[in-house]
């Protein structure tokens, strides 16, 4: 309900904010459409055209979460607010009405108390009448944001056509990322297999093949008992492997258990906290977030000299921009902080996080880093769940 009132709320302020600014909208059409041989104003017309429409293009950013280009040329701007100042002014007349309405509705609650009623009848029907006419008004205050954001986006842009152009883009750019990032994870799986469990394993085959050739058993039994020794590390080192390749209790206990583990894992203090609701995400939501988790808490042993650091896991309900269908998208926010000296780069440029920032693209996520000179250093993802 409170979410509900909110967006009324803003959808209502940006309607008296657009239908404030349309006189000075109506003027400068006006002035900007006269002939060039009956005044010189044309041009400054042109431009505070330019700036009307940026303001009603933040307007409608803020209040109306539409993404829309800048006024690119003056024509274009006189064109766009020739076509907004009447839905400006005809928003004010559905306000005003509003208000009368909610006036007569809320007569079903105080009338009786403060009025002298002789007929309750009218009472009931004016109140009546009241929120049917609230309700009307609703609706036109909706469809009058509606031709709003059509009139921009006919003058402004993006068209649809340039919107789906970028979309593409950015899924081509999101599949090389990926691709890039499958990469770097097989080259870095090589790399751990390579240095760590293939050579205990080729130390291991050493101490093997000594015990075979000594004579003695005294000192067989010693390269026995190293060999086994050599054998654990071995296994430990490959369980250790397999556990940052991809945890097995990811998928049979979930996001905390393996936010848990990791903790455990870790030679450095990590304070874990969560707030998910009762549906667990989407399992690739959960390795992304995992991974994400990993990465910065290894991050600030290797760099930071971090002595401490947290985990901080919590799902959120947002506005989805732009949305007609639905208007409502469930977030997966991981959140790591550490106590370090700071001085990561805030745009990744290459390393770990842009391995993460890739990831996260790839679920149509953001990735934001935020670590000032001397810390602490924040790294915040916000995964979408459909």
């Amino acid at each position: 309900m409170l979410i509900f009132t909110a967006r009324w709320a803003r959808l209502a302020v940006g309607l008296l904010l657009g239908g404030l600014t349309a006189p000075a909208e109506l003027v400068c059409v006006a002035v900007g459409r006269l002939p060039r041989s009956a005044t010189r104003r044309t041009q400054p017309a042109a431009t505070g055209a330019i700036g009307l429409a940026e303001v009603e293009r933040r307007r409608l950013a803020v209040f109306h979460d539409a993404e829309l280009d800048p006024p690119r040329s003056g024509q274009l701007a006189l064109g766009y607010l020739a076509a907004r100042w009447p839905l400006g002014l005809l928003g004010l007349l559905v306000l005003l009405t509003s208000v009368i309405a909610l006036v007569y509705a809320s007569l079903l609650v105080w009338a009786w108390f403060v009025l002298d009623v002789d007929d309750p009848g009218s009472v009931v029907w004016s109140g009546l009448g009241g929120l049917f006419l609230l309700f009307l008004c609703a609706q036109g205050a909706r469809g009058l944001a509606q031709l709003d954001e059509q009139a921009a986006r006919r003058f402004l842009g993006p068209s649809e056509m340039e919107l789906l152009r970028r979309r593409v883009g950015e899924l081509a750019a999101t599949r090389a990322g990926v691709v890039q990032a499958v990469h770097d994870e097989r080259r870095r799986i090589e790399r751990d297999l390579h240095d760590g469990v293939q050579q205990r394993l080729a130390a291991l085959g050493l101490l093997l093949g000594r015990a075979r050739r000594v004579a003695d058993p005294a000192k067989r039994d010693l390269l026995l008992r190293q060999a086994h020794e050599a054998s654990g590390q071995a296994l430990t080192e490959l369980r250790e492997t397999a556990w940052r390749i991809y945890p097995a209790v990811l998928d049979e206990g979930g996001l905390v258990a393996a936010l848990e583990g990791l903790a455990e894992h870790t030679a450095l203090p990590v304070e874990v906290g969560y707030e998910l609701g009762d549906a667990p995400p989407p399992v690739p939501v959960q390795a992304v977030a995992y991974f994400v988790a990993a990465e910065a808490v290894t991050n600030a042993m290797k760099h930071s000299g971090a002595t401490a650091a947290s985990i901080r896991v919590l799902r959120e309900d947002r506005e989805r921009r732009g949305a007609r269908v639905s208007p409502q998208e469930s977030v997966i926010v991981v959140r790591i902080e550490d106590n370090g000296t700071g001085g990561a780069p805030e745009a990744p440029a290459g390393g770990g996080l842009l391995g993460l920032s890739r990831r996260v693209a790839a679920l149509d996520g953001r990735l934001s880093v935020h670590s000032p000179t001397g810390g602490p250093t924040v790294i915040t993802a916000e995964l979408p769940c459909g």
